[in-house]
């Protein structure tokens, strides 16, 4: 009898967290992104790759679960921090700063918002767990890596506090870095400067255009001329200390890119080709125009007074989270607006590399990962108060924290493993869901 009592237990919890998900991700995904039933089948082909993968595409439901959990060691409401928003294991990368310097960073501001660091944090100490397990380590090795994590990024977190570094000008670059990282930021600089024209483009009697290929279409006569009519608003945006001269932003040539990223299907992306540098086709420069939305934080903790007293532009949201999070940033960085929908504009460079996962299968080499990932989270959390607050963001961390260091490592630890394991039980009601609803059926 007690045998069938929680059986039946099980079951229930199981159909109830099953029409959770099924809500949530319908809320999110077709209500306020407005996704048809194509855009919602591809995301979610996508997101059937791995419980990792699913993690990437359902931030709208770790949020929805993160606020309903009474944590310890929040900052006050009043004292903010810039979040990334989505921060997981693959939205770190090496890219090109502004002086032509190869760092390592965060990459990928589209969640962009403001609320406690420790949803940041917990939300890539989980992704730590799924990715690592996902590579075959097991869950005692998972633990070991968020501790290295949260330690990191605790430290850096007082090295600022006390001065000892500055956030505001701290980058990590191929000096300061060790393992995987440091082979990537070693391998960019030899990376062709046209590797981005040469791919996607061909010159023609003189002319350069985008090739038709690997989800590039050319626009409708309606859809370039909505986009050239703007484009003035973008130039106008850019920072007047990065702005070029006059016929730098030129376009001659524009395709849609379809069907990229996961948790950004069904949002319009343009590949925009400008004059740039000098005269003639060597000069150009290719820049990518991405629709953004209202970011999935902003549904459970709205801060947008802060932002403007009228309804906030999303795409300059994202750039001035990029601005407020990086040293040295893009210096195409911009927005502009097509009817209802926002857009921001950065370049589509050539130097800009995650590391390999075949490169992390050792321990030594996935713990230097993970340590620098922490240092760099810490680095954006406490800089990002010189562009919008009258604190300092890693005081008010540090001082959240407290005297219980260990007790927030211990609680961010549970959680991370817990969400871990959440996820993967999420995953499979998911992919039960998408045989229902979408005949989709996971790889694995």
């Amino acid at each position: 009898m007690a045998n069938e009592m929680m059986e039946h237990i099980v079951l229930t919890r199981k159909k109830l967290r099953k029409e959770t998900v099924k809500t949530v991700m319908k809320q999110f995904d077709s209500e306020l992104l407005g996704l048809d039933y194509t855009n919602q089948k591809r995301k979610y082909k996508k997101m059937l790759a791995s419980p990792f993968q699913f993690y990437r595409g359902s931030a709208f439901l770790f949020y929805y679960d993160a606020t309903q959990i009474p944590f310890a060691y929040h900052t006050a409401d009043d004292k903010p921090t810039w979040l990334q928003g989505d921060l997981h294991f693959e939205n770190f990368g090496a890219f090109k700063n502004k002086e032509g310097n190869v760092v390592y960073n965060t990459n990928d501001f589209d969640e962009g918002y403001l609320g406690s660091y420790f949803y940041d944090v917990y939300r890539m100490a989980a992704s730590i767990a799924l990715y690592s397990e996902e590579l075959g380590y097991g869950e005692e090795d998972q633990i070991k890596l968020i501790n290295v994590y949260l330690q990191a990024y605790y430290k850096q977190l007082l090295a600022f506090v006390d001065r000892d570094e500055l956030p505001g000008s701290l980058t990590f670059h191929e000096q300061n870095t060790i393992g995987p990282v440091q082979m990537v930021l070693k391998g960019l600089p030899e990376r062709e400067v046209n590797a981005v024209l040469d791919a996607i483009t061909t010159v023609d009697s003189g002319e350069r255009k985008f090739q038709e290929k690997d989800g590039l279409k050319h626009l409708t006569h309606k859809e370039y001329n909505l986009l050239k009519k703007s484009w003035p608003d973008y130039v106008a945006s850019i920072d007047s200390d990065n702005r070029q001269r006059e016929g730098f932003y030129k376009i001659k040539d524009v395709v849609k890119k379809l069907g990229a990223g996961t948790g950004s299907i069904g949002l319009q992306r343009y590949y925009i080709l400008i004059d740039g540098h000098e005269d003639g086709e060597d000069g150009d420069l290719v820049l990518e125009a991405k629709e953004a939305r209202t970011p999935a934080p902003n549904h459970f903790f709205p801060y947008d007074e802060l932002f403007s007293d009228d309804s906030p532009h999303h795409g300059k949201r994202v750039i001035i989270a990029q601005k407020a999070m990086q040293y040295l940033v893009d210096p195409y960085l911009g927005y502009f607006s097509i009817g209802d929908h926002d857009f921001y504009v950065r370049e589509n460079s050539p130097y800009n590399e995650g590391v390999d996962p075949s490169e992390l299968m050792d321990n030594e080499g996935m713990e230097s990962t993970v340590e620098l990932m922490g240092k760099v989270t810490a680095k954006a959390h406490a800089r990002a108060d010189e562009f919008q607050f009258e604190h300092e963001s890693e005081e008010e961390i540090v001082k959240a924290i407290g005297s219980e260091y260990d007790g927030f490592i211990s609680q961010l630890i549970a959680a991370s493993i817990d969400y871990k394991k959440q996820v993967n039980k999420d995953y499979r009601i998911f992919s039960e869901w998408c045989i229902e609803e979408f005949d989709l059926e996971a790889k694995h």
